[in-house]
């Protein structure tokens, strides 16, 4: 059923993309302008955000590009600011940004560390501090987090900074949903588990066996039940389902993308 998200304005976190491909952030702000919704394609890289814009404009959709380091405060109220000045509210924050770097305590560095609870947990802070007063002067707003299967288990490979950031990210949710409920805003999470989008390809095959990009594919395939990766319209359409008036009254809630793989290391 087309117009989903109708007349409802949606900040769109990380959406471009790292190379050719579609992303999560991206693939979310295209549906997302598809279902009706006017967009602020948020990323660091303007260029990458201009790229999902153009796709957009070409199906007579709207959208407006912000350049923001999400991780730095200023940054954050800057693009919270930029999409009430161009569109009057925020019907939708959707924080999609995130990337892992391998290790446990011992070998990873303090910096890694901090840089990877910045990039995968503080953002959605900051997006949530200056974004939930908008929300509640409207009376109203859906936020969506992207966290990942890692943070709910063990899935193959030691990321303890990531995987503690995006365990922390799911308990976030639970409890932003659960304290902001009576004033009509909702907040949930998309749990991806092993998707497919230009990040696997551009970072992660650089961190495993040594570059062997067919091997790793193969061995995260190996993983899942369903016998193949996800990818990123799969996290897109669970978070339209959240975004839209049709979750009404889900909040504080999991949808796991993951083709049965956290089920199966239960």
């Amino acid at each position: 059923m087309p117009g989903r998200l109708q007349d409802k304005v949606a900040i769109i976190t990380g959406a471009g993309t790292v190379g050719p491909g579609w992303g999560n952030g991206k693939a979310a702000a295209v549906l997302f302008a598809r279902e009706g919704a006017k967009i602020l394609a948020v990323d660091i890289n303007e260029k990458a955000a201009e790229d999902t814009r153009d796709i957009i404009a070409k199906e007579g959709g709207t959208c407006r590009v912000h350049k923001a380091d999400v991780t730095k405060d200023a940054d954050v109220k800057g693009m919270i600011d930029a999409c009430v000045a161009a569109f009057g509210r925020i019907d939708i924050l959707h924080n999609n940004v995130g990337g892992s770097e391998p290790g446990g305590p011992v070998e990873m560095t303090e910096e890694v560390w901090d840089r990877q609870m910045n990039y995968n947990l503080k953002h959605v802070f900051l997006a949530c501090k200056h974004a939930l007063p908008v929300m509640e002067r409207q009376g109203k707003g859906s936020i969506i987090n992207v966290a990942s299967v890692s943070g709910l288990s063990f899935t193959g490979h030691f990321h303890i900074a990531y995987d503690s950031a995006k365990a922390g990210l799911i308990k976030f949710t639970k409890a932003l949903g659960v304290n902001y409920a009576r004033k009509g805003i909702r907040c949930n999470c998309v749990i991806p588990g092993q998707m497919h989008t230009p990040l696997v390809d551009t970072r992660l095959a650089k961190q495993y066996r040594g570059g062997d990009f067919q091997g790793m594919l193969a061995e995260r395939q190996k993983r899942i039940p369903m016998g193949h990766m996800g990818d990123a319209w799969d996290v897109a359409y669970a978070a339209l389902f959240l975004a839209s008036d049709e979750a009404k009254y889900v909040t504080a809630a999991d949808i796991v993308v993951d083709g049965g793989l956290t089920s199966k290391c239960n």
